[in-house]
């Protein structure tokens, strides 16, 4: 039996058509995505994983990190009550403008609160929102998901900030190029805020887990978990204890022989697929 790694069947048709010239590339769509972690029961560290619905039209069965598109008014300047590393600061870190960066960093927060619940700002710049339960809240997470309020217009309505130090830029992913639907995605990390609870409040997802990244990393290997590329990726680092490098965007790459073409992950050799000419 093989591992999990996430390869739909219409790939191998797909990538034939890139390989013949008739496929001509979207552009991706930025997007953001969070590992949420705490300290599970032994002490080690657990993270967040959520499994897409059969009936999504892309990554469906595949476990993932909560996470989503950025939206226009992610990027909305001078409305936004901020905390930690600035706007400039993170557009050298993220490889972008600083407009830019603030609407990955506000679309990792703010989809997070969307698909968990949990909400990675705070009443200062040392704490957090200690409780997100509750009728109220949950009427102001349903009003930003059908997106009739702004992650800003939330925050200032609440007095609060958001907490940019809470979150560690890891990766950048970018779709496949044959693919109809693209992303341009960064993967961050952030702690369980202290009182604060995971649920899943995402419509895209039929199952919750929290589980130590070993643990997650053992059920791609057996393939009992669909998982793509990035998330066994950014599971491998946190399972080693790795530090964040650079985010140099990993993009596959396609070459023929005479009868293979083979799709490459650049500094994910484990990743190596190959579809028959």
């Amino acid at each position: 039996m093989g591992n999990g790694q996430w390869f739909p069947a219409e790939w191998a048709g797909r990538v034939r058509e890139f390989v013949r010239g008739e496929i001509t590339p979207v552009v991706p769509r930025r997007a953001a995505t969070v590992l949420l972690t705490r300290e599970g029961p032994g002490g080690g560290p657990q993270v967040f994983l959520l499994r897409r619905r059969l009936s999504m039209g892309f990554a469906a069965g595949a476990y993932a990190y909560p996470g989503g598109g950025v939206d226009p008014r992610d990027a909305a300047a001078g409305a936004l009550a901020w905390a930690g590393p600035g706007r400039e600061q993170w557009a050298r870190r993220l490889g972008v403008p600083p407009a830019d960066a603030q609407a990955i960093v506000c679309a990792a927060v703010r989809e997070t609160f969307e698909e968990t619940g949990v909400l990675l700002a705070g009443p200062d710049a040392t704490t957090v929102a200690a409780d997100t339960t509750g009728a109220g809240w949950e009427a102001d997470r349903a009003a930003l998901a059908a997106r009739e309020l702004s992650l800003a217009a939330l925050l200032a309505r609440r007095s609060l900030l958001l907490r940019s130090d809470l979150l560690t830029a890891r990766a950048r992913w970018i779709t496949p190029e044959f693919e109809p639907r693209r992303y341009d995605t960064w993967f961050f990390s952030a702690a369980l805020p202290p009182g604060q609870r995971t649920r899943n409040a995402s419509t895209e997802a039929d199952r919750t887990v929290w589980m130590t990244p070993a643990e997650a990393l053992a059920g791609y290997e057996r393939g009992e978990m669909i998982m793509m590329p990035p998330t066994v990726a950014t599971l491998r680092q946190l399972a080693t204890g790795a530090e964040p490098g650079p985010l140099d965007p990993v993009l596959v790459r396609v070459r023929t022989t005479a009868e293979r073409i083979v799709l490459s992950w650049p500094g994910h050799e484990e990743f190596e697929r190959t579809v028959e000419r």
